[in-house]
């Protein structure tokens, strides 16, 4: 649900006041005029300072960043299903395949190949740091080399996994991630048959989003690092920052069965993982995005403002001054929540003006 702070264009807000107000009308007088007793306004409002912004709120869904499928890179039955909603670490089986683990490991290289004695890259360096991390690394040297002391590393490793030890490290073995990871939903359940085109989870990272949907129109609202505020479910309020779009299929089944055209927008929560505590991440949270912003200006309500007639037309405000009242003629601004900004020589923080009768 899309809810835009109402904007009133100013020769309508002229005509509705002329109906409801009684004194505002097109033709409302020349700048400059003085008038007395009988026609001085209904009611007064000062001239005041104002921070006045436009901005757009649409609802928003609670996840986590960076959402992607797990696929099995060989064929097998699932032994040990996923456990949604756990926060899986290095060294942690991200699920079981013909009852043995498939292991979560940290770095930005996939496993793209079954990795042994004699091999040369980038993988067997992440390879090697994680062994050493995970204790299995004593003695060993870390490089791109796969050599007889990676081999031993690897043997000590898959014993503790209650594998073969066989010192070669499989496709199917191991998942690259670039950190911890949260499990969202466990695509493959237990005893399902699972092959390389078929997801057996969905992961993200452990860093809390807010996920919210914007027309393409407004698209423009959503440019990496606009600020933004978002209300939580609990009602709690939150500053965040857009992080970029969401990619297609990211935003959850639930999600995207009910997209539209839209741009899926990713926003991080300053307070990160303490922010969200104790939120019930089903239900809605909501995302105000600001298009524009103008801080400290002079503003009135909009129905203190008079459309002025004659030649040069354009607009005014009547100033009250004791029993009188004149004309002064105003630049006219921004309008957002009921006020509009003006400016002109004659007009200052406090001066009262007439407006119609609420």
């Amino acid at each position: 649900m899309r809810r835009s702070t109402l904007l009133l264009a100013l020769g309508a807000v002229a005509v509705a006041a002329a109906v409801t107000g009684g004194w505002l009308f097109l033709g409302g007088g020349d700048a400059g005029a003085t008038r007395r007793g009988g026609d001085l306004p209904p009611a007064t409002t000062a001239v005041a300072r104002a921070d006045l912004v436009r901005s757009t709120t649409v609802d928003g869904t609670l996840g986590f960043a960076r959402r992607r499928a797990v696929k099995s890179a060989v064929e097998g039955t699932v032994t040990v299903a996923a456990a949604e909603g756990r926060t899986l670490n290095r060294g942690q089986a991200l699920y079981e395949l013909n009852d043995k683990p498939v292991t979560l490991l940290y770095g930005p290289v996939p496993m793209f190949r079954e990795m042994k004695l004699g091999d040369r890259g980038s993988d067997v360096l992440q390879l090697e740091r994680n062994l050493r991390d995970l204790g299995y690394g004593a003695g060993l040297y870390i490089d791109v080399r796969y050599d007889a002391a990676t081999e031993a590393a690897v043997k000590q490793w898959q014993k503790s996994l209650n594998r073969e030890p066989t010192g070669r490290v499989g496709q199917g073995d191991v998942v690259f991630q670039p950190g911890p990871v949260k499990v969202v939903s466990a695509d493959a359940a237990l005893a399902d048959r699972v092959g390389p085109d078929g997801a057996v989870l969905t992961i993200a990272s452990t860093d809390p989003v807010v996920r919210a949907e914007l027309d393409r129109s407004e698209a423009a609202l959503a440019a990496r690092g606009a600020r933004v505020e978002v209300t939580l479910p609990s009602g709690k309020t939150e500053g965040g920052r857009v992080t970029g779009t969401a990619r297609p299929g990211e935003s959850g089944e639930a999600e995207d069965q009910g997209a539209g055209d839209g741009v899926v927008v990713e926003i991080s929560l300053d307070g990160g993982a303490r922010a969200v505590k104790g939120e019930d991440p089903k239900a809605p949270a909501s995302v105000k995005f600001v298009s524009e912003e103008r801080k400290g200006v002079l503003a009135v309500p909009v129905e203190a403002v008079v459309a002025l007639r004659g030649e040069n037309g354009g607009y005014g405000l009547q100033v009250v001054e004791g029993a009188t009242s004149r004309m002064v003629r105003v630049e006219t601004g921004m309008t957002a929540d009921g006020l509009i900004e003006v400016s002109g020589p004659d007009v200052r923080a406090g001066l009262k003006v007439g407006v119609a009768a609420s």
